[in-house]
């Protein structure tokens, strides 16, 4: 973390312009978890307490275009009417993030009709001493998604417009180099907040100097989303444990039957070529001993546990079973660093969810005896949230996607962005 944060910089009297990364789930225009939310609140409060001239804030909520293009295609489908302005209201608009954050705030938070143009330039020049606003949805623009440089700097401009400072705390959406995200930070003095220093602390310990023994449990549904953290942890780490759909992708590296469990046919050279790469490097490469299966996809289905070489033809496996269980909590019990992304099983479903939950519980105990445990974001994240665990663990990382690419050991274009400590 070799970055300026705000508090290597003077906000007393400056606008101050503020990524935050308040893309929540809403139904029926209710917001259904706040974590994002919350996770921002000590950068905001800190900033507000510098006594700056004022605060502008902006976020993206979901992908309005593409989200609505796929709400269409299955109402469609199903014979049903769409009404794409509607959906838009109910998915994608600020209003409902502003009036919770003005009660997590405490105090009033105004709200900008656009993120540029003249209505949003009116709604910053009315801004009195103090106020907070926050800008409607940034993908509302085009520009904020283009691939064109001269588009993202044409609306960074005008974003950079607003402040004098630019803070990052958008951990989430640092991997992407949007207008709001990456570009703005050419502009303007660019620092990151709390949440982004601590995402990077983190996660950057995990990468560069992990106290030993170092161990990684990664699941999920494909080998494929995987790969790049599989193979840049292949020589950090003391031992991998692997869960989720793809594990059977390994089975069937091996010879065995993997019945109707899923499958990335493409990926079966790839599994074979990593079994032989932890053999090679000496790390401890531990696939699953037995397995749920269930005789359909659904919650209700018939489930027994079975051997992994024992499982039928027509029945899928469907999480890890206890001994499966027993043996990862034991790694995870010897790590002095536990990093884990993705789930153990089809955790949604809750007879399917029994392996995720004892990994967020080993987390738990191993964070108990002086581990460091980090959750990598995503269906992570959501599982030991679910578990009510996620106060209980190091880290919770409130960025999937950024945190699956940081450990990858890839360059987050919106950390890239920001100034350099001297």
């Amino acid at each position: 973390m070799n970055k300026k944060t705000v508090r290597d910089i003077d906000l007393r009297g400056k606008r101050v312009l503020m990524r935050v990364d308040f893309n929540v789930p809403l139904k029926n225009g209710v917001i259904q978890d706040d974590i994002r939310m919350r996770a921002a609140l000590p950068t905001i409060n800190y900033v507000l307490d510098q006594e700056p001239k004022y605060l502008v804030l902006m976020s993206h909520l979901g992908d309005p275009k593409k989200d609505a293009k796929k709400a269409k295609e299955k109402a469609e489908k199903d014979g049903k009417p769409f009404d794409e302005a509607k959906y838009i209201e109910g998915k994608h608009k600020m209003k409902p993030v502003v009036e919770h954050l003005s009660e997590l705030l405490h105090r009033p938070v105004k709200l900008a009709p656009a993120a540029i143009g003249p209505d949003a330039k009116s709604a910053v020049d009315g801004l009195k001493e103090g106020e907070v606003l926050m800008l409607e949805n940034t993908r509302f623009h085009k520009a904020e998604t283009s691939k064109e440089a001269a588009d993202r700097e044409s609306m960074a401009k005008e974003l950079a417009s607003y402040g004098d400072v630019y803070v990052n705390d958008a951990f989430g959406t640092a991997h992407r180099p949007h207008a709001s995200t990456e570009t703005v930070a050419r502009f303007l003095p660019a620092v990151a907040g709390f949440l982004m220093e601590k995402e990077l602390d983190y996660l950057g310990k995990a990468i560069e100097n992990p106290a030993k023994p170092y161990v990684a449990v990664l699941g999920g549904a494909k080998i494929s989303g995987k790969i790049d953290v599989l193979q840049n942890l292949m020589g950090k780490v003391d031992a991998i444990l692997i869960g989720g759909g793809m594990m059977f992708t390994f089975y069937k590296a091996q010879g065995m039957e993997i019945g109707k469990s899923l499958l990335e046919e493409d990926k079966i050279e790839l599994a074979k070529k990593i079994l032989a790469e932890a053999s090679a490097n000496n790390v401890k490469l531990l696939l699953p001993v037995d397995t749920l299966v269930a005789d359909k996809f659904d919650n209700a289905a018939a489930t027994k546990i079975v051997a992994v070489n024992a499982i039928p033809s027509d029945w899928a496996g469907v999480d890890i079973g206890p001994e499966t269980i027993r043996i990862f909590a034991e790694e995870i019990k010897k790590a002095k660093t536990v990093v884990w992304n993705g789930p153990m099983g089809v955790f949604e479903m809750s007879n399917f969810a029994k392996g995720t939950n004892a990994i967020a519980h080993a987390m738990a105990d191993a964070t108990k005896t002086g581990a460091v445990t980090i959750v990598g974001g995503g269906d992570s994240a959501s599982a030991i949230a679910q578990a009510g665990l996620d106060k209980q663990v190091s880290h919770v990382s409130t960025g999937g996607g950024a945190s699956l690419e940081f450990l990858e050991g890839k360059v987050l274009p919106g950390v890239a962005a920001l100034n350099d400590k001297a």
